[in-house]
């Protein structure tokens, strides 16, 4: 019987579409973290009838045929990027980026990783790093003897040290955007890699055209909609029960069948 088969697709998916749901409701207060969304399509169709088959020899022709579809699958889980609400923290070394965008991470392994998570602190050298200790590229070390930190919204990263009047430069964050940002590969701690679906990093200063600006004593916060997930979640958990009916239905009618004699 297909539709034990068919409902068993239908489970899965809807199990799926669930844990997404639920990974988004359990980060809905991790900085710069992006909502997922699950996407299904259907399976094969098995033909019955084929359209547009012959029914005579006349030549007459079936006008739709006979399909019967096999259930669902995951296409894809989605990263929606909406740009996150911006909390202000008034610690000089939380950045956000209102736009597009990411910082960039040099990971223990030499490798580039990318980030809107911009809670940021400085190592024993100085240098400024994430919350993890990994380097902020392209690396800049503040003062020892700095006393205040000003970062602008092209990125530039001014120290105040005493007996100078005006900041020194100590250097500029660059932010990354890439062409399909949905083909980044997420690896935890709120840092994605590049693939080739993502594309190329395109590099460039903060507020450069495709480049969103930076502010300073700010985060970005979750995109989650909490209303949103919980009337999905209500919408899967009633889609399972509607596939396990037809399970249970299905083996009714097996049960029919056993018992005629």
């Amino acid at each position: 019987m297909r539709a034990l088969q068919i409902a068993g697709t239908g489970m899965m998916a809807q199990q799926t579409n669930v844990e997404v749901i639920s990974n988004n409701i359990a980060n809905m207060s991790t900085t710069g973290f992006k909502r997922r969304r699950a996407e299904f399509q259907d399976l094969i169709y098995q033909n019955l009838r084929r359209v547009g088959s012959q029914s005579s020899e006349t030549g007459s022709m079936l006008p739709a045929g006979a399909q019967i579809g096999l259930g669902v699958k995951t296409s894809a889980i989605y990263r929606i990027a909406e740009q996150g609400s911006l909390s202000q923290t008034s610690n000089s070394l939380d950045v956000a980026i209102k736009g597009s965008g990411f910082f960039q991470v040099q990971l223990p392994s030499g490798d580039t990783a990318y980030t809107r998570d911009g809670t940021f602190g400085l190592s024993p050298e100085g240098q400024i790093v994430t919350a993890e200790g990994y380097l902020v590229l392209p690396g800049i070390t503040i003062p020892a003897a700095a006393r205040d930190i000003t970062i602008n919204a092209a990125g530039e990263v001014l120290a105040k040290l005493d007996g100078q009047v005006n900041p020194q430069n100590v250097g500029q964050i660059q932010t990354a955007i890439f062409a399909n940002e949905g083909g980044l590969e997420a690896m935890g701690d709120n840092l994605l890699l590049a693939t080739p679906a993502s594309g190329q990093a395109q590099l460039a200063a903060p507020g450069q055209p495709g480049h969103g600006q930076v502010l300073q004593g700010f985060i970005e916060s979750s995109n989650v909609n909490v209303v949103q997930e919980i009337t999905n979640l209500i919408t899967a958990q009633r889609a399972y029960e509607m596939n396990s009916k037809v399970i249970t239905t299905s083996d009714e009618m097996l049960s029919t069948l056993s018992r005629m004699r």
